[in-house]
């Protein structure tokens, strides 16, 4: 289907292959990394050993699970102000996690904490 002209000017023919997509160029024989036109990749390769040769690898022993605790809550616990709590993790006294702006204490550190801080009254 043409289209009307609005010039007087004559249309420029087009070739067939106007609009197509452009020739790709075969791979040159010999040359390592290439592969046939036509021909795809496997999606999954051969396995390099047959299953049964394969050494069954041992899921490792399940962590105990950590239970954090934020600042107020280490407070309470200690029966301190947040402030003293925040001095502590500071000054590198207390263990803790920054998660975003805030401060994550794992309770084991808190007992330690609290375990090494306990003194002797004579």
């Amino acid at each position: 289907m043409t289209l009307p002209q609005r010039s007087p000017a004559q249309a420029l023919p087009r070739s067939s292959s106007f609009a197509q997509r452009p020739y790709a160029r075969p791979a040159v024989p010999g040359q390592p990394g290439q592969r046939p036109l036509g021909v795809r990749p496997a999606a999954h390769p051969a396995p390099a050993q047959p299953m049964a040769a394969r050494p069954v690898l041992e899921r490792p022993a399940p962590r105990p699970a950590v239970s954090f605790l934020t600042v107020m809550e280490v407070a309470d616990i200690m029966r301190v102000s947040k402030m003293t709590v925040y001095r502590l993790v500071h000054g590198g006294e207390l263990a803790a996690v920054r998660v975003g702006r805030s401060f994550r204490v794992p309770e084991t550190a808190v007992r330690q904490y609290l375990a090494g801080a306990r003194t002797d009254v004579a």
